[in-house]
């Protein structure tokens, strides 16, 4: 199979890394750096990359050199070597430290220019928002709605209701994108707002460098200034207590002169742990809501209109097909269309559930191999801290049945077993008393927020 051009390999690559890694991590490691010099050598190729500097360097090496090979090396249709390099140093170069800088996706540099020679990095805007995560381009479902209306409501009058406004949920369900849409919004309504988003890891630095330069007097006139502040994962503020504390001098300013905040964690406030009370009393004070993994019906709506935005009809049968089989959250289902969208192009094949079994096979496999109904018995029974045998029996006290219903719950939700099947691997039980369990414990999530972050916990660890 012929390489595809230089700009296009790197930029799949790019697609499927942004897919796949967890979004702080891509942000760190591999979104700042240029795009890649490919050299096709006929049956193999490499792929060089320039690293600004030796710690980078080994460390990308170290902890995700062989993935980016793998995944290139499928890309190509052939074994692909990673070269990694130290960025020449140039006197023209803009000062490290004049502003952050990183391109806005390291796919949409590599289209602009196929060599790192031929590019300058253009700086992030200062409020450091995605442009292209809004509203419009966020699917709304059942899963999100509570959030998404809170949001738009902020959106439409920051400092008055849900103040400070309390997203939580797991990795890759669309935090990141509502808080941006926010922030995108208010901007196109107000283009003079003051609107400043960042991960919580960029708070911590900040405060670690002003800290070291005794200059807190421009920390706090950075933050205290803004109308709209919008944070992502603030559990990272845990066991940092002078982080803590000036957030809180930033967060009590704002507060005090109605400017709005927004604020994503992978836990609703009260399970955050190793974070002063009176932060998360704070935290909690306005308005909480979670987002949910999206339901089936979602997950079909999100794979269409993610590859109509790629210029591809996707078939409905296949949607489905799709999403049935990866339910875990968003960002696994856009890294699966990628990859079903790119075996098509690859393969000059048309889509359909054969063309994505195929091009699937490996998720499916580790997930036929992974969840298991035993698997789930034995993970929910440690997390309530029972005995998996209690699964079976028939003992009917509240510290064990509502463990049992919860596996019963996930059995259905993660595995393809029928509900007798089920029931006959729940010590005999008739399959109406499986429906039981599933229908009472997925009613309840709807509504009870600290159900909702155990079955998230539970789905995460049986997934891997």
């Amino acid at each position: 199979m012929e390489i595809p051009r230089h700009a296009d390999l790197w930029q799949r690559g790019c697609d499927r890394l942004a897919a796949e890694l967890p979004e702080q991590q891509f942000n760190t490691w591999i979104r700042p750096l240029p795009p890649a010099d490919v050299a096709d050598h006929g049956d193999t190729a490499t792929v060089r990359l320039s690293v600004p500097n030796r710690f980078k360097l080994d460390w990308i090496r170290s902890q995700y050199g062989a993935r980016i090979e793998g995944l290139l090396s499928e890309l190509a249709g052939k074994p692909v070597r990673l070269e990694l390099n130290l960025a020449a140093r140039s006197p023209a170069a803009a000062p490290a430290v004049a502003a952050p800088a990183s391109p806005p996706t390291l796919a949409s540099a590599a289209l602009q220019a196929p060599t790192a020679a031929a590019i300058s990095v253009p700086a992030l805007p200062p409020h450091r928002l995605n442009p292209a995560l809004t509203f419009d381009t966020l699917v709304a479902g059942r899963a999100n709605q509570m959030a998404r209306t809170a949001a738009l409501h902020v959106a439409g009058a920051p400092g008055q209701m849900y103040n400070p406004l309390f997203i939580y949920g797991g990795v890759g369900l669309g935090k990141t994108h509502l808080i941006h849409a926010v922030g995108n919004a208010l901007l196109k309504d107000r283009p003079s707002a003051r609107v400043l988003y960042l991960h919580a890891e960029q708070f911590i630095s900040d405060v670690v460098k002003n800290y070291q330069r005794k200059t807190f007097d421009e920390l706090k006139a950075k933050y205290h200034a803004l109308d709209l502040l919008l944070i992502d994962d603030v559990q990272f503020f845990a066991g940092k207590e002078r982080t803590q504390e000036e957030f809180f001098n930033a967060f009590e300013a704002l507060l005090a002169k109605r400017a709005h905040i927004i604020m994503t964690s992978d836990t609703y406030p009260k399970g955050l742990v190793d974070i002063d009370e009176r932060l998360t009393s704070r935290f909690d004070a306005g308005l909480t809501v979670a987002i949910e993994p999206p339901e089936l019906e979602m997950r079909v709506a999100i794979l269409i209109k993610k590859s109509q935005a790629e210029g591809t009809e996707m078939p409905e049968d296949v949607a489905f097909f799709i999403a049935k089989n990866v339910r875990a959250n968003v960002r696994e289902l856009e890294g699966a269309l990628r990859k079903v969208l790119a075996y098509s192009r690859f393969s000059q094949k048309e889509i359909n559930i054969g063309l994505a079994r195929e091009a699937l096979k490996d998720l499916l496999s580790i997930q036929n191999r992974q969840v298991s109904v035993e698997n789930i018995q034995k993970t929910v029974a440690d997390f309530y801290k029972i005995k998996v045998a209690d699964m079976y029996s028939k003992k009917r006290p509240a510290s064990i049945a509502r463990p049992r219903q919860i596996a019963m719950y996930l059995a259905k939700e993660m595995t393809q077993k029928s509900l007798p099947e089920i029931g006959e691997l729940f010590g005999g039980r008739d399959h109406t008393t499986v429906l039981h369990a599933v229908r009472k414990i997925g009613g309840e999530r709807q509504k009870n927020g600290e159900l909702n972050q155990q079955l998230h916990v539970l789905e995460q660890t049986l997934k891997g």
